[in-house]
């Protein structure tokens, strides 16, 4: 009796085998900036219909050795891979692994809604046997593959393989076949444009499998295993694609695939991106084989006004500014100043400039010299490498680890190099924990996405308001500006002033000049630059102070076009150091005067 009540209950509201009929255009896509301006528009291009006569049959051996094995004698449920997949997710204690057929997937992607309710899984599994009854399985896998998204923007195989090869699907050669396969598990993840490593082990994770059942011969496994994939490159060189390809993951995650027409409003400022990209491209110098660059500026929400992930998005589809992890070098040194401050110390502490050594390691500071005894302001203006190592060895370098995990730079090992930044973090990662800096305190999530609506207008989605926490005592903070304010003004920092601003940031360089940066901010927003080779050859001396901060200073002068001119908080020096400071004055005069 229950189980007719739940068929009854699941057959309530069923949807009509008309839907099957139905052209299959693919949703239009529309990405505009936070003031409503036109960006780019993703999908919206034909999808015909795939013909398995069309296909060689590697192409549809390679999807269903991946995705459903059994697919030819099921009737249109798995019970083994249903068992199989609920022994994985109750052993994981979360879940990993699905079990559904392609015909589910099919009965899912053409009829159903995305919500994940028991009435909604049990109508899909109604309809699956309900389409294996009416249809032969050549009829299903055909609607599937014209139908499933491959990322990208592309619905269907012949979409896809246009959009990533520039060719017709019936041109594919098995490993092609393969990598398109091993997209649909995760199309963003393992996208051969934006992650060509993990796209590529999943290629090779699918051939294994088609070699497991026998589907392709030892020789075969193997050259297709070293066949070279081409991807088509984008013809567009617009670098609002890396930003683009970044909040792609996240539109599926709050809406799901996209299957309407819909108006994504992205936190981009068009005026500012276009700015970022002409800076990056009008600074960076082969000559000295500073050929890379990303670039990162955030609000003080942590919504992405400017992204860039190279200097071109035709030429690599890699993007620096999420993907490629360096070292920070120097950059990383407000967050050992900062734990210092916290256990107690303050900027006019002083620490000797001296040689150290810790077992066989001895750090050097840039200039090969060692200055003496300084205030902590004037070690961290002139990033004096000795100072910032003692500072970790005399706090805990827990400390410094506990810090840098409140400000978004986690999983930070205590090693003896941490002090000068040498475990890499990622621009985008880099960026955002300078945010409390600029924004009185307050950490924050980078995000890019404002809302997502309809074509017609019917809300989908809205960014929901974050509860942002306080991660520094306004004293620290205080501290902090007026070390960063002082880089720019006197240090090394000092190309990316401008006129009439309140400027803060950090430099940083790493060993033989592979890493460049700047990482500097004002009230509310913080921009962060690196400049570098993608091999990791060394540059010609190019330091955080001269590239990145150019093109920090290029960018921000633009972007503060319409912001207004506010001071950041910072300590006032007491008196008692405006005192000592006079007497050192006279004393050196004196020792000037002397015979």
């Amino acid at each position: 009796m229950l189980t007719l009540c739940a068929v009854a209950v699941a057959s309530k509201d069923m949807p009509s085998a008309e839907t099957l009929w139905k052209p299959n255009r693919p949703a239009s896509i529309q990405i505009v900036d936070r003031y409503g301006r036109d960006i780019l528009v993703r999908g919206a291009s034909f999808a015909p219909r795939v013909k398995l006569a069309d296909l060689p049959p590697h192409v549809p051996a390679a999807i269903t050795a991946i995705e459903d094995r059994r697919f030819k004698t099921h009737v249109g449920l798995d019970p083994k891979a249903l068992t199989r997949a609920m022994v994985k997710n109750v052993k994981a204690g979360r879940y990993v692994e699905g079990g559904s057929t392609l015909t589910q997937q099919l009965s899912k992607n053409v009829f159903l809604t995305p919500e994940k309710t028991l009435k909604r899984k049990a109508q899909e599994m109604m309809l699956s046997v309900w389409l294996e009854q009416a249809f032969t399985k050549d009829e299903i896998l055909e609607m599937y593959l014209s139908r499933v998204y491959f990322g990208s923007g592309a619905w269907g195989l012949e979409a896809a393989s246009q959009r990533y090869l520039g060719k017709p699907a019936a041109d594919m050669t098995i490993a092609e076949a393969a990598m398109m396969a091993g997209l649909l598990k995760a199309p963003s993840r393992y996208s051969p444009i934006s992650s060509p490593e993990a796209s590529a082990k999943r290629t090779a994770i699918v051939l294994d499998v088609m070699a497991k059942q026998n589907l392709i011969n030892k020789y075969t496994h193997y050259r297709s295993l070293t066949d070279p994939i081409n991807i088509r490159r984008p013809q567009s060189d617009n670098s609002a694609q890396y930003f683009v390809d970044w909040i792609w993951p996240e539109l599926e995650r709050v809406v799901g695939t996209p299957s309407q027409d819909m108006v994504v409003q992205t936190t981009l400022d068009f005026d500012a991106q276009l700015k970022a990209s002409q800076a990056v491209n009008s600074r960076l110098d082969p000559i000295r084989n500073a050929t890379q660059a990303a670039l990162v500026s955030l609000d003080g929400t942590g919504g992405v006004m400017a992204m860039i992930g190279g200097n071109g998005y035709s030429e690599s589809q890699f993007n620096r500014a999420v993907q490629a992890e360096r070292q920070p070098g120097s950059a990383f040194k407000p967050f050992v100043y900062l734990a210092a401050f916290r256990a107690g110390l303050t900027p006019w502490d002083r620490r000797e400039d001296k040689a150290i050594e810790i077992g066989d390691w001895a750090p050097e500071n840039f200039s090969e010299e060692f200055k003496g005894k300084m205030t902590l302001e004037d070690a961290f203006g002139k990033s004096i490498n000795t100072v910032a190592v003692s500072l970790g060895e005399e706090i805990g370098r827990s400390a410094i680890v506990k810090t840098a995990a409140d400000f978004g730079l986690k999983d930070l090992k205590p090693l003896r190099s941490l002090s000068l930044g040498a475990q890499v973090t990622t621009p985008l990662k880099l960026t955002a924990s300078y945010l409390p800096f600029s924004n009185y305190g307050k950490m924050a999530t980078p995000y890019g996405i404002l809302s997502v609506s309809t074509a017609n207008g019917t809300p989908l989605y809205d960014y929901p308001v974050q509860n942002n926490p306080k991660v520094i005592s306004s004293e620290n903070l205080g501290y902090m500006n007026r070390l960063m304010r002082r880089t720019v003004t006197q240090g090394t920092g000092r190309r990316a002033q401008v006129p009439g601003r309140d400027i803060a940031g950090k430099t940083g360089t790493t060993n033989d000049f592979r890493d460049a940066w700047f990482v500097g901010y004002a009230p509310d927003i913080v921009t962060g630059v690196w400049v570098g080779a993608d091999d990791y050859t060394p540059m010609d001396k190019v330091t955080g102070g001269s590239i990145p901060a150019i093109i920090w200073q290029d960018y921000m002068e633009a972007a503060f076009k319409d912001m207004p001119k506010t001071a950041l908080p910072k300590s006032s020096e007491p008196v008692w150091r405006k005192q000592e400071k006079i007497l050192d004055t006279l004393l050196n005069n004196i020792e000037d005067a002397l015979p």
